[in-house]
């Protein structure tokens, strides 16, 4: 184990008493450490457990929601919020009796409104809860909605948490069948707060065959593992690119990458997204390809992921 990693390990603190034995963690530097009695390192085992046990919250459904589904990136710019979006209208297209519901969870760069066309600010309910505002059949909630569009979110990382937990349970979703949850990119504070606050059905990882977005894709499908969230598949998202014109495929973003990566996780496939122009003035526009045209190619393949997203998750808990 490498320096780095030793200081990582401890905290960067050398540890210093007496009756110990020094261990070394690289150039000049030790960490001694007390050889402990059998009662003492089970005293401190058990102390160590109620502490993390403390700081870890309790799993509580949404109240009204059956299953909630989280789509999630390693990395930004890969398509996820888009993803989202269509995934959220896909099921509801798939199986028009279930209602759906789409919560926005990237605070600092909530993109939701934009492309549900949305605007306003939540009324409340007689309980005092915010309202999702519905479009599309859709019932959203972001923090898009409660700040000016043009006004960033310039918070440190309790703030930030204080908002999540407002929309996690501070709204009145009704009776849902399917929370989409749009995550922010990374693995890091907002992941793991909606991971251990609310059981999640399954998580669905976004990328593009890009090696640099599946290194990070990678590692958010290794934290959700971690967390104990089945992590239902992986999809391909800007896999091809096809000319207008002449027709000609060209992968940008490489070939199959993800496939390659699904191998590596024991995962599928939910299923590829092209990079195409209709795709993206759909959502600058704020109507989804899935809604506004739900005959092509590229909404198809949305409605198709959303099919495999259904048959792969467990049973609802409520």
């Amino acid at each position: 184990m490498g320096s780095w990693q030793r200081w990582l390990r401890f905290g960067g603190v050398s540890l210093r008493g007496g009756g110990g034995a020094c261990v070394p963690l690289g150039g000049s530097h030790s960490v001694c450490r007390r050889q402990l009695s059998g009662a003492e390192n089970e005293t401190l085992k058990q102390r160590r457990t109620q502490i993390m046990s403390r700081g870890l919250p309790k799993q509580k459904p949404i109240e009204g929601v059956k299953q909630v589904i989280v789509v999630a990136s390693g990395k930004g710019g890969v398509g996820k919020s888009t993803t989202a979006v269509n995934l959220a209208l896909a099921l509801a297209a798939n199986d028009s009796s279930k209602e759906i519901g789409l919560l926005d969870v990237d605070v600092y760069g909530p993109s939701i409104p934009k492309m549900m066309n949305l605007k306003g600010n939540p009324e409340l309910s007689q309980n005092n809860l915010m309202k999702p505002l519905l479009n599309y059949g859709i019932a959203c909630m972001s923090m898009g909605f409660l700040v000016e569009e043009t006004a960033p979110v310039v918070w440190r990382g309790l703030m930030v948490m204080s908002a999540v937990e407002k929309l996690l349970r501070q709204v009145d979703w009704g009776h849902l069948d399917y929370l989409v949850v749009d995550m922010p990119p990374g693995t890091g504070d907002v992941q793991l707060s909606v991971s251990q606050n609310i059981p999640i059905s399954g998580a669905v990882i976004v990328s593009t065959p890009q090696d640099i977005a599946l290194m990070d894709a990678h590692k958010g499908a290794e934290m959700f593992r971690k967390v104990h969230v089945p992590v239902l598949g992986l999809v391909q998202n800007m896999s091809v690119f096809q000319c207008p014109k002449c027709k000609h495929k060209t992968h940008i973003f490489g070939a199959d990458g993800a496939r390659k990566l699904a191998q590596i996780l024991d995962l599928d496939i939910l299923g590829d997204i092209p990079l195409h122009l209709n795709i993206r003035e759909a959502s600058d526009t704020g109507q989804p390809i899935v809604f506004s045209q739900p005959e092509s190619d590229e909404a198809k393949a949305y409605l198709r992921i959303a099919a495999e997203v259904v048959r792969r998750l467990p049973p609802p808990l409520q």
